[in-house]
């Protein structure tokens, strides 16, 4: 029975689409701010290495390109339980000053120490977004509309390591002879983190994180501006107070409810997709691109441009990605995505022997890397972050997301630590052919545990996983 206050079908019809699309493209500030402040380090890294500026080693260069990823992974653990507890708009605003703060403070580095340590405070508010912002989205949206607006995330996030890399190339090109350029190349993100600021003043907070706390009527008004008909968001309500209730058991996500099977088998798989995502090598294109064109035989602004091209690939296979999602199951777009990355990274270990100090080796690499982004980023990444918001109960979604993206933050930053070491003592082929093994590995861990969750509400997915024998 529809309450008398109900709204009309067309008048919902009219504005829901609209409010949620505006609400997910603020929401989405946090993705585009990971990518800038996860991107800009490609460009800048040479610069800053340099003697007269940070005078960085090759394991300094791996502690300041990872240190914003172990930043990352405390961040992750920290801010899923907070937002179970204080809301996800709230922590997001948080984590916006957070964001100003410290990539101000890595602008103004003095040497690599401090350098370090600013980029791992600035890690907390990236692994914080990380988890908060796909949650959130997810929380936001219906079956029907859930892949496409949680992999919107993603596809800010390679907009913003495309924005970092264009930003580089310009003021590496442009600006090349000034020494202090990289400063002015991280500076650039305190404009997207102030936009958030601004952003989680406008939002609203997750209608089913109000129902959680037992405030059902602001959830209501939420919901009435974002879906369809006041029947669809009746039905919610309701679904989601009985999934609540169901789940009591486990109460406000405690560590001691990784005890119920069920549960714990949930959170081992997301944790392994979470590293699955790392190991495959993204990370190495993202925080290294710049690096391994130049040992490939690029000049240092020529490989500066030629990385804009790998940033743009990455955004639009996310939005190739995007499309696909509610087309094609989740397991198949895994699997498909890690064959043709660990293939890329095979053809890379293989030319980059067979042509060295050819002319030709830099403009194969450049290629072959454009072919891993984009079954990476086409395939793979967004369908891991889809997958993660997906799988958890509501009680427990906020720890969940929090433990998994922990772990792939930690994947993230041995990634990004050892490949300049593993660069400078077994060459370019032989540590590709490294990450080629973890694709391999990888490819089992998709074929054997990842659950498929297209077309599934998520109180579905969570019985299904719930009494699954």
């Amino acid at each position: 029975m529809n309450n008398s206050n109900d709204k009309s079908p067309s008048s919902y019809n009219s504005s829901a689409v609209g409010n949620l699309k505006k609400i997910a493209l603020l929401s989405t500030f946090g993705g585009l701010l990971f990518g800038i402040d996860t991107g800009v380090i490609n460009g800048a890294l040479t610069f800053m290495a340099s003697p007269n500026e940070l005078n960085l080693t090759s394991t300094d260069e791996g502690l300041v390109t990872s240190g914003i990823t172990l930043g990352a992974a405390f961040g992750a653990i920290s801010a899923g339980r907070l937002s179970d507890h204080y809301g996800r708009r709230r922590v997001l605003r948080y984590l916006s000053i957070i964001f100003i703060v410290f990539t101000t403070a890595c602008a103004l580095a003095p040497n690599a120490v401090t350098m370090i340590l600013f980029r791992f405070c600035l890690g907390l508010a990236v692994g914080g977004a990380s988890v908060i912002v796909p949650t959130f989205l997810s929380e936001l949206s219906t079956p029907s509309t859930r892949g496409r607006l949680v992999t919107q995330n993603e596809l800010m996030i390679t907009g913003g390591q495309l924005t970092a890399f264009t930003v580089n190339a310009v003021l590496g090109v442009m600006l090349g002879d000034n020494p202090h350029i990289w400063r002015w190349m991280i500076a650039f993100g305190i404009i997207p983190s102030i936009c958030l600021l601004v952003a989680m003043f406008i939002v609203p907070e997750s209608p089913r994180w109000l129902i959680m706390k037992g405030n059902t009527q602001r959830a209501s008004t939420t919901l009435r501006k974002i879906r369809s008909t006041g029947d669809e968001v009746i039905k919610e309500i309701s679904q989601i107070k009985m999934v609540i209730k169901e789940e009591k058991q486990t109460k406000q996500a405690k560590f001691r409810d990784l005890k119920t099977p069920w549960i714990r088998k949930l959170v081992l798989i997301g944790t392994g997709i979470g590293i699955m995502q790392q190991v495959i090598g993204i990370n190495i294109m993202m925080y290294y691109g710049t690096t391994i064109l130049v040992q490939s035989g690029f000049g240092h602004q020529a490989a500066l441009v030629a990385n804009i091209f790998n940033g743009l690939v990455s955004t639009i296979a996310t939005y190739i990605g995007m499309t696909l999602m509610n087309r094609v199951n989740r397991r198949k777009m895994l699997l498909v995505g890690i064959t043709g990355t660990g293939s890329a990274l095979l053809a890379i270990a293989v030319i980059s022997r067979m042509f060295a100090n050819s002319a030709i080796l830099p403009f194969l690499v450049i290629i072959t890397t454009m072919i891993f982004l984009g079954f990476f980023q086409g395939c793979i990444s967004p369908t891991t972050w889809l997958l993660m918001s997906e799988i958890f109960p509501q009680n427990i979604r906020g720890l969940g997301m929090g433990i998994s993206t922990f772990f792939l933050w930690m994947g993230n930053f041995v990634v990004g630590f050892i490949f300049p070491i593993l660069l400078s003592k077994i060459g370019l082929s032989a540590t590709f052919i490294v990450f080629v093994l973890c694709n391999i590995v990888s490819f089992w861990f998709a074929w054997k545990f990842a659950p498929e969750t297209r077309g599934k509400s998520l109180e579905q997915i969570q019985m299904e996983f719930k009494y699954d024998k």
